[in-house]
């Protein structure tokens, strides 16, 4: 998923290359030629702007997925600061996963909180 200024053949090809699916939505004036010399735009444009047209609220589930991961990134760089302190790239890494972790945790304590759920965390035995 990506927004709307990513729109393009490349990045759709570069894309599925990858093997995912383009989810891009397109724009308001989207069209299916080249203004300037009328030629068809790539095959694969064009059927994604076919799925785009003909399926919209398929294609928008797909992209929704897309808001939720960047509402999910801005409450952990609200919460726990934009930058990594950490030096190496595996340090980066494992701090990174830190903070969803600590994300994860904020947001389950706030559910039981908020829900009333009861918890019970005592060891068991066997």
């Amino acid at each position: 998923m990506a927004d709307k200024s990513y729109l393009g053949a490349s990045n759709m090809l570069a894309t599925l290359q990858r093997g995912a699916i383009p989810y891009i939505p397109f724009k308001s004036n989207s069209v299916q030629t080249h203004a300037d010399r009328m030629a068809p735009k790539s095959e694969l444009w064009s059927r994604m702007y076919h799925f785009y047209a003909l399926n919209r609220a398929e294609f928008l589930q797909h992209y929704h997925k897309r808001s939720n991961v960047e509402t999910t990134f801005h409450m952990i760089k609200a919460k726990f600061g934009q930058r990594l302190r950490s030096r190496t790239l595996t340090a980066q890494l494992n701090e990174a996963l830190c903070k969803v972790l600590c994300h994860n945790l904020c947001v389950a304590i706030q559910s039981v909180h908020e829900l009333g759920i009861e918890t019970n965390f005592e060891a068991v035995t066997a």
